[in-house]
């Protein structure tokens, strides 16, 4: 299996539009990018945890967001998802019709299924150094990250110049090389103007809980089917107005 994974990724031929140098991937909201140094930073390891097992759908959508998001990971080559056996047991599947509503075409992900986490931090590091990779997302669910593979997912990573994800099941304090580090859990939702009050998107609580860039902070992020990116969540209902200056009046 792991024998057919490198011929596949072989075969693939480098897009054009992927260039030699790592650079970010800006999400279009300034916040954010600001914050990150002007934007997810490729050639690089990034954490994504779910805030709980009931969020990990929610955790799994803002990943795909991330990569999504950006115009030039839209179309700069393919993504690999890996993932082991027993978290496909838990979780099920990728889902084609969900990818395409996060803007991502299903043709373009390359999905892996291997028996032990070894296998699949394994296969990341080979997958990021394939050229025609733009994205690498890794599924892990439960215990500590081993540092010397995630170390070596790092340096991968930097001479691939692709965007390496792992994926967690649950958040963490362990030491790490990545880059930045979120925990992500699902929001209420609400119907948005001219969606006829019944369309609602997705809501996206993230935190930043590491960043070696710039400063941490926490959003609420909604999915824009029409822009095909990230925006920061408005609130749903009209906020009270201000109240009137009242000068100061002397008590008797």
């Amino acid at each position: 299996m792991l024998a057919e994974l490198r011929q596949r990724l072989q075969a693939l031929q480098r897009p054009a539009g992927l260039e030699d140098s790592p650079g970010s991937l800006p999400l279009g909201i300034e916040t954010i990018d600001t914050a990150l140094g002007g934007g997810l930073m490729r050639g690089a390891l990034h954490e994504i945890a779910a805030s709980g097992e009931a969020h990990l759908a929610a955790a799994t959508g803002f990943a795909v967001g991330m990569v999504s998001s950006s115009p030039h990971a839209r179309t700069a080559g393919h993504l690999v998802w890996l993932a082991e056996d027993m978290g496909l047991a838990e979780s099920g599947a990728l889902h084609g019709p969900g990818l395409m509503d996060l803007a991502l075409a299903p043709e373009r992900v390359l999905s892996v299924a291997v028996a032990q986490r070894r296998d699949l931090l394994w296969a990341m590091e080979e997958a990021l150094r394939c050229r025609a990779v733009c994205a690498v997302i890794g599924e892990l669910r439960h215990g500590a990250l081993d540092m010397v593979a995630v170390r070596r997912l790092s340096l991968a990573a930097a001479e691939g110049g692709a965007l390496a994800l792992l994926l967690r099941a649950s958040s963490g304090d362990d030491a790490s090389t990545a880059v930045t580090r979120w925990v992500v859990g699902a929001a209420p939702s609400s119907p948005f103007p001219g969606g006829g009050g019944e369309e609602r998107r997705p809501r996206f609580a993230a935190r930043l809980v590491r960043n070696r860039r710039g400063p941490l902070g926490a959003w609420i992020l909604e999915w824009s089917d029409r822009d095909e990116r990230f925006e920061l969540a408005t609130h749903a209902q009209p906020l009270a107005a201000p109240a009137l200056h009242r000068p100061h009046r002397q008590v008797a």
